[in-house]
């Protein structure tokens, strides 16, 4: 189940990659013509935090995190298990942090009904409910790895 939610997350980034990369395009050939698409700016901001944001529990899924490995790989395997769940335990630590800052901002701008001041006077909330929803998955899944880590840790 997590993995086909997980499917559908990176499917949104790249649309979103996609959308960003169609409308700077269009704006740029606009521009030529003296006139541009209307809070362009706001919503490749926002579709950057998709692009972003909702691939992460994937990236984890996969472990293709970037990683600085030259003095861990100098290490007996063991160190190295035991260094991989220090590290998802930090990670775990920083995306918990970074998960509930981001719900309650999202929940603050849900509740104040904010919006971006421009022509086409854009809600705030939907960036922030994506950015939410995708820490939150990246931190189950991270939850899920730290398991799955520990377990053949404890086993050896």
């Amino acid at each position: 189940m997590l993995g086909r939610f997980e499917t559908l997350l990176l499917a949104l980034a790249a649309l979103a990659v996609f959308a960003m990369g169609l409308i700077i395009s269009v704006n740029v050939v606009l521009r030529l013509f003296g006139v541009s698409l209307p809070d362009s700016v706001v919503i490749v901001q926002e579709l950057m935090v998709l692009a972003i944001i909702l691939p992460l529990a994937v990236v984890t899924r996969l472990r293709e995190h970037v990683s600085v490995e030259v003095v861990s790989n100098l290490m007996p395997g063991g160190w190295q298990r035991w260094l991989r769940v220090l590290g998802w335990i930090v990670g775990l630590f920083a995306l918990g942090v970074l998960t509930w800052a981001g719900t309650r901002e999202f929940l603050k701008v849900w509740e104040s009904g904010s919006f971006y001041f421009g022509d086409l006077s854009l809600p705030k909330w939907p960036g922030r409910l994506a950015f939410a929803v995708g820490m939150a998955a990246a931190v189950l899944r991270l939850l899920l790895v730290l398991k799955d880590d520990l377990l053949g840790v404890m086993k050896d």
